[in-house]
């Protein structure tokens, strides 16, 4: 059922529409000229009392090099691209992004990581392996891996799929009797360009428990073919939300809905038809019942939009890239949607930043909550824009996202400059968690590669992240507490 502009209208009218806020995570206000706004103790304060207040306090250099946490936290390498081995003897591929940990067998923990590596295999340094029957294109060097921890630090790591590209935020599936992993492609290469011997732009199966269930993959065409970047599923309604990091013009949210009788399982993708269910894109209207363009439109925390889906002509964009087949005024449009985080009952859902391909203000991150019971999309996170990103203290371009088990979210960055793991509090608190120390550029031109694949583990005792390049995996434990309002 449709909720037409009127009702919204209606609806805002009573509630107040900078106060018809949903989830337990509250405003999650972060002020445009306050992006690091934290409470925690000064840097040279007595380490005994450094977690008072929000947050863990300041953040020590590590004398490896690799990643700076506060005091009392620590880290462990779990993968390093060049450095570590696969069972079959490959190095662990590079490009590490999205990541999804599972309650394993026997006390293990199971990461199934994403390793965004585009463009052609014979290219790649370090490129998902072609295990015999995990391979959907052999020209493509891409896929993810599933890495194993078990009870004592012992580490393996086999390939899940291969033969995909550029392998972007992806998402798992919520229910624990039904572990699965959903890889998306953030491209939209057909058969024939950059050496593709098929289409691209899918979304893939993968089971982290059962390797034959990965054999012989294929695409789930019913979710359409764009520029994926990140998926949730409604563990009440079925749908899947999906969204799309493009430009020429801005990206889309996208909404699938099941058809009538299909029920979510093990293996269930795999029996869909290629049009099975409804693809559709969002179209969003403001308290007043207009048009809401473009998500950048936003400038103020609190700001709540109603909520409609518009069909997908051709989901399988053969002559048109989906976000190119809605004329103006169809759809909502926004910048840099990047990751989702399914919690609170709703999707939590990332805008890395705007500049001036949108049409409002520009900004260096939004994270938006949609409500699927309401039909309205909440902005609960604002980052203005960073001056100067090569000055630590600020965050800006917030990209995969995961939910706290101790209050609010986690935010890894992927912005120019210093990079950082983040949180934001329920009272609308930031607060770092970890800074990238790698340099991989030089000493008079630094760079530090985007954080990536935040997520806990299934005990919320340990926070997996991922530095892209070159490719690590990293276990960071550590006193964590509940962050107070």
């Amino acid at each position: 059922m449709s909720l037409t502009r009127r009702d919204f209208a209606r609806t805002s009218a009573v509630t107040g529409a900078g106060v018809a806020l949903a989830g337990s995570v509250g405003a999650l206000a972060t002020a445009p000229n306050a992006l690091a706004s934290t409470e925690t103790v000064t840097e040279g304060a007595d380490p005994a009392r450094a977690h008072i207040g929000i947050g863990y306090g300041p953040l020590l250099p590590d004398p490896d090099g690799i990643l700076a946490l506060p005091a009392g936290f620590s880290y462990r390498v779990i993968t390093y691209t060049g450095r570590t081995k696969l069972e079959s003897g490959e190095s662990t591929p590079s490009n590490h992004d999205g990541t999804a940990a599972f309650e394993g067998p026997r006390g293990t923990t199971l990461l199934v990581n994403n390793h965004e590596i585009g463009g052609a295999y014979a290219n790649a340094e370090h490129p998902v392996p072609l295990a015999e029957g995990l391979v959907y294109d052999p020209a493509a060097a891409g896929g993810c891996t599933v890495v194993e921890v078990r009870p004592g630090g012992k580490v393996a790591e086999w390939v899940g799929i291969a033969g995909t590209s550029t392998n972007c935020a992806g998402g798992s599936t919520p229910w624990d009797t039904w572990l699965t992993w959903l890889t998306c492609e953030e491209t939209e290469d057909k058969a024939g360009s950059r050496g593709m011997n098929k289409d691209h732009g899918y979304v893939f199966e993968v089971d982290p428990v059962d390797r034959r269930a990965n054999k012989n993959p294929e695409p789930i065409k019913a979710l359409g073919r764009y520029a994926h970047e990140a998926v949730v599923i409604d563990p009440k309604r079925g749908h899947a939300y999906l969204t799309e990091d493009a430009s020429n013009p801005n990206g889309l949210l996208y909404r699938w809905t099941p058809p009538e009788g299909y029920r979510h399982g093990r293996g269930r993708f795999r029996t869909l038809a290629d049009d099975a269910g409804m693809l559709q894109a969002f179209k969003c209207f403001d308290s007043g019942g207009q048009f809401v363009d473009d998500l950048s439109r936003a400038t103020k925390i609190g700001t709540v939009y109603g909520v409609d889906w518009i069909d997908v002509p051709d989901r399988d964009a053969r002559t048109t890239s989906v976000r190119k087949q809605f004329s103006t005024g169809q759809i909502t449009r926004c910048r840099k949607l990047e990751g989702m985080w399914w919690g609170d009952g709703g999707a939590y859902i990332v805008s890395s930043y705007a500049r001036a391909e949108s049409p409002g203000r520009p900004h260096d991150g939004q994270v938006w909550f949609y409500d699927p019971k309401r039909r309205t999309l909440t902005l609960k996170v604002l980052l203005g824009v960073n001056a100067d990103p090569s000055v630590d203290g600020a965050f800006d371009g917030p990209d995969n996202i995961t939910v706290s088990p101790y209050g609010g979210i986690i935010l890894a960055e992927d912005g120019d400059g210093i990079s950082h793991l983040f949180g934001a509090t329920d009272s609308g608190r930031t607060y770092p968690i970890a800074r990238n120390d790698l340099n991989v550029g030089t000493e008079e031109e630094p760079e530090y590669s985007e954080f990536a694949g935040v997520t806990f583990s299934p005990d919320g005792r340990t926070l997996y992240a991922n530095i892209q390049d070159p490719g690590i995996l990293l276990a960071i434990t550590g006193p964590w507490k509940r962050q107070g309002r």
